[in-house]
């Protein structure tokens, strides 16, 4: 598995799967909402809200998390070199891949108008802060004091303001 040269170490390459399988459930998942309603007459997994305000809502939350994500992804290829990197999205968080993930998610949740997807993007939410937490520890061990003064500078690992 290698993404534009970078081959994760083994010890993360079950992360991967974990960050990405919520996403990926949601894709699946999502579309079996309105395919219900329409074959079925069957809306129990619809969201309890306004249809079109919720899909418009989540369409926009979707191409802000893609936008995010592809521009986190330009700026980690054209930084990243085997050093702790600060700058960028990293001066106001610590992990802005996974953020961008946990937006998208949420987005195609509520574009789909699925109460499944959206438990499916809620539940992302405690395992990615999990597998961050984790992350930080082997990035403690990697980078040491530098990270640690890191961590001191950026609060805030996923979320401003609170996680």
């Amino acid at each position: 598995m290698r993404f534009r040269g970078y081959k994760p170490p083994k010890e993360l390459r079950a992360l991967f799967i974990v960050h990405y399988a919520p996403l990926l459930l949601i894709i699946l998942i999502g579309p079996l909402t309105p395919i219900c309603k329409f074959w079925y007459h069957y809306d129990l997994w619809e969201i309890p809200l306004p249809m079109l305000p919720t899909i418009i809502v989540g369409l926009l939350i979707f191409l802000g998390g893609a936008i995010f994500f592809m521009k986190w992804e330009m700026f980690w290829d054209r930084t990243y070199k085997g050093q702790l990197v600060t700058d960028g999205f990293f001066k106001y968080i610590r992990h802005p891949h996974y953020s961008s993930l946990l937006i998208i998610g949420l987005g195609l949740a509520l574009f789909f108008y699925s109460i499944a997807a959206l438990a499916i993007a809620l539940i992302a939410f405690p395992i990615m802060a999990w597998s961050v937490i984790d992350e930080e520890k082997r990035l403690l061990k990697q980078y040491g004091k530098e990270y640690e003064e890191y961590m001191k500078k950026v609060k805030w690992r996923l979320i401003p303001g609170i996680f």
